[in-house]
């Protein structure tokens, strides 16, 4: 049976036991601030657990792609030295949303194993939840009892906490849960150790395969758990696992979920996989096909490789993916990057975002492996330093610091520092490079550190957004929590009705005021612009999220009474440029795509009040000509002064036939609201302008490369794109004061004129000055034993410093010369030493000694090299340590 195969019954089983099947969820969240990627199926559900929203259906099955390499779940590690974990594996599920429960889910869990797959019962060992006392928690006998009906007792192992109570994260839905382990060993092993033995035991063959969930509780913010409205089923099956027992192998790598992947490396490489666990050039090919498919999918939805965040999670995967392939199995080329089409062969029916996507997936992976091979070679130079400064002192030990700002500044893998080090008999001081991790995890830590506290209900209630039609309403508050970072204590609020649009979609989210009804010299029901500015009771909403399907606004101070009516009301300018930017966006992204061509997509943007960027997919630099077009196309349309036609709430199927573009990456409910601008229409759940008219004029300040295949537009429109051209036509007017000439072109080439020849003027009075300096230069030296040292302190800039060491170098033999400039305030360190001395001398070590001094650095060659610094203080400590050369 094919893995295809074995996914679609899965899928079918669950179809005919009423189940609704649902295409997997992006890899990548853009709207849960407690994850960075879906770790598990139940991760696109979790708004149904929580009472947040009504599901699609109350049984729901899918398979979804999830990745595991950050935070509570991470299993980046073990990845390559075993048979059976990865970065991104796919779960398949089935859910039951307060509809059945235990006996059901392990019904159903017995029958597709048993009488669908035809796995042997007597392979199968189940555990159930043992209880907890710490936690008031008892032994789930009803989950025992119903196994019972399936399983002789004996083969019902009871499991502690943290094997048989899942949970998501730090917080949120939570239950016991029965895993399913199957024993895929052969009989004569089985004879040797009893499966019973194994069971949670991390044996390569006897493994857990499928995980039911019975969703009771939430996990709250200080620790304390809460019955969740309704009880849920979540069941999680790892297919690839499941592959593994299914097709008759002992490790995922051997089933054709990798084999394809694997077959195309040995091609690439030239090396024979053989299955060994111990061998590292099989670690590397496990490591590689597993790696690739993690990063694609991600890719895929939209998370391109970064420095930060979710984004350098991607790139760390990636370089480890790199750096395997360059150490184990030699190669030095690009190559990952012809994976992806084997991987789009063989998952692209199920998953069509890699079909999509595969020209992007596969340049972007290109150029990050372009990029980090030219990381690695530069990487094993600076090592090489590190170890020869090593060795001249005598030492085994590389700095721990020193192997830490490889790994961390230029992204060189630290085990490869290490196995450089081994191949040199030397070892790294692993205390001092854990104490520099430590250090910046410490710093991270302290910057994006956040204490959340429970919420306080006043009211039970489903909250609504009114800010499509109104900017200013009455409201009250039904929730609050206390949140503590690094900035101070503020509280986070839910409103009754709030017209506060919560950051998405790319556009940040609405500031404005809360006055409550109790506040002197106000009335809400006739709120005034003079009242509000005479009000002393208003609150400052400081930013509004969106988080578990509730719009969140922060302020500072909590009203003295919560529970009253309050008028709140939107930053009007505020509202009014961002909406003209985010209106905007979907002129420009129609525009690229009539210039450019229909491969543009969407790939990212940023609306605020003050400018605009739009990530989009395309290959090359886009040259002015076509830039000015596509700027002239969205002011066009400006122009014409198009109404606004918003389509809310209407069937996603529907949209798609309108002609709507749907963006991959994107998370789209059954019902979607439509944005459309004559013929640009777009799924959008932003504020827009009501006709295009009023966002006044478009242009574009800036275009750039962010990654392979994508490219970046910044521009402004409305108040800020006036405000740009006023501040020019000041600009020009002062100018042409100045030059006292309204032909500015003009004046302004005959200025450069004039300053060319003046530089050409000044470079001969330089070079006729250093020819006098080398002649007054020469009776400076100090002489001994036949050789000649030379050490000035000037203030002299570089070029002239250099003239006089390469004159000084050629008449003055045996010589070692070393300039030290504090030239604009900079200091410089030149070293130059005779051809005749250059086997005794090398001018690149001795400036590297010397810049420490002053707190720089450089390098050079035997005869000539050069450090610049930051320590006017240390040139005199320079100075005294060059006259003991």
């Amino acid at each position: 049976m094919t893995s295809q195969q074995i996914r679609q019954q899965f899928l079918d089983f669950f179809k005919e036991k009423r189940h609704l099947i649902v295409p997997s969820a992006p890899i990548v969240l853009k709207d849960d601030p407690t994850l960075m990627f879906s770790n598990s199926g139940m991760t696109q559900f979790k708004d149904y657990f929580l009472g947040y929203k009504e599901p699609k259906s109350p049984r729901i099955a899918d398979t979804q792609k999830c990745l595991r390499v950050s935070g509570k779940h991470n299993d980046l590690d073990d990845v390559g030295r075993d048979t059976y974990h990865h970065t991104m594996f796919e779960m398949l599920g089935n859910w039951s949303f307060g509809d059945y429960f235990k006996k059901e889910a392990i019904d159903y869990a017995w029958e597709l194993l048993t009488e669908v797959y035809k796995i042997p019962k007597e392979n199968l060992y189940v555990t159930i939840f043992e209880g907890d006392a710490s936690e008031n928690l008892d032994r789930d006998n009803d989950a025992y009892n119903f196994w019972k009906a399936h399983i002789s007792e004996d083969r019902i192992i009871n499991g502690n906490k943290k094997d048989n109570f899942w949970e998501m994260g730090e917080s949120g839905p939570c239950g016991p849960c029965s895993e399913i382990h199957i024993d895929i060993r052969t009989a004569e092993e089985k004879a040797k150790v009893s499966g019973l033995e194994l069971v949670n035991n991390d044996h390569p063959q006897v493994v857990e395969v499928w995980n039911l969930v019975f969703m009771e509780f939430n996990r709250k913010a200080d620790g304390s758990l809460e019955k969740l409205p309704a009880r849920h089923v979540d069941t999680g099956m790892g297919f690839e696992r499941l592959c593994m027992a299914l097709q008759g192998k002992t490790s995922n790598y051997d089933t054709d979920v990798f084999t394809p992947l694997i077959a195309k490396v040995e091609e690439l490489s030239g090396k024979k996989y053989t299955g060994i666990l111990e061998d590292e050039k099989d670690i590397a090919i496990r490591v590689l096909v597993d790696h690739i498919r993690a990063v694609s999918f991600a890719i895929a939805d939209g998370q391109l490789p970064s420095n930060g965040g979710a984004g350098y999670v991607i790139r760390r995967i990636l370089r480890r993916a790199i750096s395997y392939s360059y150490r184990f199995l030699g190669i030095k080329e690009p190559f990952l990057f012809e994976l992806v089409a084997v991987l789009r062969n063989e998952m692209g029916d199920f998953f069509p975002e890699l079909v999509k996507q595969q020209k992007l997936v596969t340049e972007v992976i290109k150029e990050e492996e372009t990029s980090f091979l030219k990381t690695i070679e530069h990487g094993l130079k600076r090592i090489d330093l590190i170890i020869n400064e090593t060795i001249s002192k005598n030492e085994k030990t590389l700095p721990g610091a020193a192997v830490f700002e490889l790994y961390d500044t230029y992204g060189f893998p630290a085990d490869l520092s290490r196995i450089i080090a081994e191949e040199k008999k030397l070892t790294v001081d692993e205390k001092g490079f854990d104490e520099e991790m430590e250090k910046q995890k410490q710093r991270s830590k302290k910057s994006s550190a956040q204490k959340v506290y429970d919420w306080v209900i006043l009211e039970e209630k489903a909250e609504a957004f009114v800010g499509y039609d109104q900017i200013e309403t009455e409201t009250y508050i039904t929730r609050y929590r206390k949140v503590e970072n690094k900035d101070g204590e503020f509280f986070q609020i839910v409103l009754s009705k709030s017209p506060f649009y919560p950051e998405g979609g790319g556009q940040i989210g609405d500031k404005g005021i809360l006055i409550p009804s109790y506040a002197e010299g106000f009335d809400i029901s006739k709120p005034r612009i003079s009242d509000i500015k005479d009000c002393t009771e208003i609150i400052e909403v400081l930013e509004t999220r969106k988080e578990n399907n509730l719009i969140v606004s922060l302020i500072k101070d909590l009203p003295k009474d919560a529970g009253a009516v309050f008028y709140a009301k939107v930053n009007a300018s505020e509202r009014r440029n961002s909406q003209a930017n985010h209106s905007v966006t979907h002129l420009l992204h129609e525009a690229l795509r009539e210039v450019l061509g229909t491969h543009v997509e969407q790939k990212g943007s940023f609306v605020s009040p003050e400018y605009l960027r739009f990530d989009f997919s395309h290959f090359s630099k886009i040259n002015e000509e076509d830039l000015k077009l596509v700027e002239d196309k969205v002011n066009k349309k400006i122009k014409e002064n198009i109404a606004l036609q918003e389509f809310r709430d209407i069937p996603m199927t529907e949209a798609i036939e309108k002609g709507a573009m749907a963006l991959f990456g994107e998370k789209y409910g059954d019902k979607v609201r439509m944005i459309q601008f004559g013929s640009s229409k777009e799924l959008c759940g932003g504020t827009h302008v009501k006709s295009t008219g009023e966002i006044g004029h478009f242009k574009i300040q800036n275009e750039s490369s962010t990654a392979a295949g994508i490219r970046r537009i910044e521009a402004i429109s409305g108040d800020q794109s006036s405000a740009y051209f006023n501040n020019l036509e000041s600009q020009m007017k002062e100018i042409s004061t100045l030059l006292k000439s309204k032909d500015l072109a003009k004046s302004v080439q005959k200025l450069m004129e004039e300053n060319t020849a003046l530089k050409s003027e000044l470079e001969s009075f330089k070079k006729e000055k250093a020819k006098g300096e080398t002649a007054n230069w020469k009776n400076d030296f100090i002489e001994q034993s036949g050789k000649k040292l030379l050490v000035k302190k000037v203030s002299m800039d570089a070029g002239s410093v250099k003239d006089i060491v390469f004159q000084l170098k050629k008449e003055m033999p045996n010589s070692v010369i070393v300039i030290i400039s504090d030239a604009d305030e900079k200091p410089m360190i030149t070293v130059g030493v005779s051809a005749d001395l250059e086997s005794q001398y090398h001018a690149g070590n001795i400036v590297k000694d010397l810049a420490k001094e002053i707190q720089g650095g450089g390098g050079g060659n035997p005869g000539f090299a050069t450090a610049g610094g930051k320590n006017l203080a240390g040139i005199e400590n320079a100075y005294q340590k060059a006259l003991s050369l």
